[in-house]
């Protein structure tokens, strides 16, 4: 039979862990995580850290088929210190304030030689070994992904955390069974808080599934508010370093299948300065990169869901046009909002224009109410769909990509479809 090969490289990067929940033995791997490499068909990348005094892991791998692991792949990887999310001040589940005592070996590793449309299962094996994760390689002409957001993550109210995760599982129920997760940001209420992303990280969905997302506003700062910073979520990831200049490994684009996915942060897109960065970057990334399908992503809204005031829509929708983006997709109003087909502006046909759309809530607890369920006051040409639950929403999409088009279907938390949006393939 012939043998599969693995040609893994180590990402020198840094991070810190939490003080309060060392439920794991001194020296064994926790915040074990899977991204997307660049080309999802024959690479992935991989996350995980231990304590500051490991100074090393290995990560092995092989199919979903090799049973007893007889055709894996073994790689020693180093780990790197930092303190990023050390001393910073957080909250311990039953709600005590502390400071995160945070200093961990982090280790990143990036596996090429990959079979297409394949699954896998990989541990990572350092003072033991850890439980086996999956995921499964692009290459299918039929796939479908989970897509959710703004469940900010936070340990004294795990039930916001549990609604997310069931409703990834409503998701997983609808239509097809997805291959992947796509978050759009807000996972945690505090990314400064590593406790909140290693306790995030031991959810079933992590260790089923490949996870790609955007850098939330949430994501992105202390519970402070002083001393925000991009770190925390490239620190507790392992994307792809092909970003622009300080963005590497937050903003950054993969393929999966016939989809290019380009993943934007919003918290340095703030000043005029920020934004023409980020826009010429993503104009770069068009026209080096084809695909059947373009999709950007960003974590601030396109709309404002309560009216239908423009938002990023305003800064964003002439470059759309002119790079042909087909769908455009983003969270943080916690309000779910959905567009006909948009250019210059206008509605136009299927496939002629770029569809936004917003995801709700997810976590059961920070939805905001419509100003009215009719028509919104602002934009109603262009607005195709609102929905929310008020302040306890719970909320997600299904998205299921062919040739000819992608199908974004928004379900409540007791899987009942509620808008569908299909997209379809422009001539390139």
């Amino acid at each position: 039979m012939k043998r599969v090969l693995f040609a893994l490289s180590v990402v020198v990067t840094a991070v810190a862990g939490s003080a309060f929940a060392q439920e794991q033995p001194v020296g064994c791997a926790f915040s074990i995580t899977t991204s997307p490499a660049e080309n999802t068909q024959n690479a992935m990348n991989f996350s995980w850290a231990t304590d500051k005094d490991t100074h090393s892991a290995s990560l092995e791998i092989t199919t979903l088929k090799d049973k007893t692991w007889k055709k894996s792949r073994t790689q020693v990887v180093e780990g790197v210190l930092c303190t990023v999310f050390d001393s910073l001040y957080s909250k311990t589940p039953d709600g005590k304030n502390f400071y995160e005592d945070v200093e961990i070996n982090k280790y990143n590793a990036s596996v090429s030689g990959l079979k297409k449309n394949t699954e896998y299962k990989y541990r990572i094996i350092a003072a033991d070994t850890s439980e086996v994760y999956h995921f499964r390689t692009a290459g299918s002409k039929n796939w479908s992904a989970c897509i959710i957001s703004d469940f900010h993550a936070y340990a004294p109210l795990y039930k916001r955390t549990q609604s997310a995760m069931e409703m990834v599982k409503t998701i997983g129920s609808y239509d097809q069974p997805y291959q992947w997760v796509l978050h759009l940001g807000d996972v945690t209420a505090w990314g400064g808080s590593y406790s909140f992303w290693r306790e995030l990280y031991k959810e079933e969905p992590f260790k089923q599934y490949m996870w790609a997302g955007v850098n939330g506003n949430h994501d992105n700062m202390t519970r402070t508010n002083k001393g925000n910073s991009n770190q925390f979520f490239r620190q507790t990831a392992a994307y792809p370093l092909n970003g622009y200049k300080g963005e590497e490994g937050v903003c950054y684009y993969f393929y999966y299948g016939d989809v290019l996915f380009i993943m934007l942060n919003n918290e340095n897109m703030r000043s005029d300065e920020g934004l023409q960065a980020a826009q010429q970057w993503v104009r770069k990334v068009v026209a080096e990169n084809p695909a059947r399908y373009r999709v950007v992503c960003e974590h601030y809204q396109w709309f404002f869901g309560t009216n239908g005031k423009e938002s990023q829509y305003a800064r964003w929708n002439r470059l759309f046009d002119e790079l042909g983006i087909d769908l455009a997709l983003s969270g943080n109003n916690h309000i779910y909002v959905s567009t006909h087909p948009l250019y210059d502006g206008k509605v136009v046909d299927p496939g002629q224009g770029t569809v936004y759309i917003q995801t709700p809530s997810s976590d059961n607890e920070r939805g905001q109410a419509l100003v009215s369920s009719e028509a919104p006051e602002h934009n109603a040409d262009k607005i195709k769909f609102r929905w929310n639950e008020g302040p306890q929403t719970i909320g997600g999409m299904h998205m299921k990509v062919t040739k000819k088009q992608l199908t974004l279907t928004l379900l409540d938390r007791n899987g009942k479809v509620l808008d569908v949006n299909v997209v379809k393939a422009k001539k390139r």
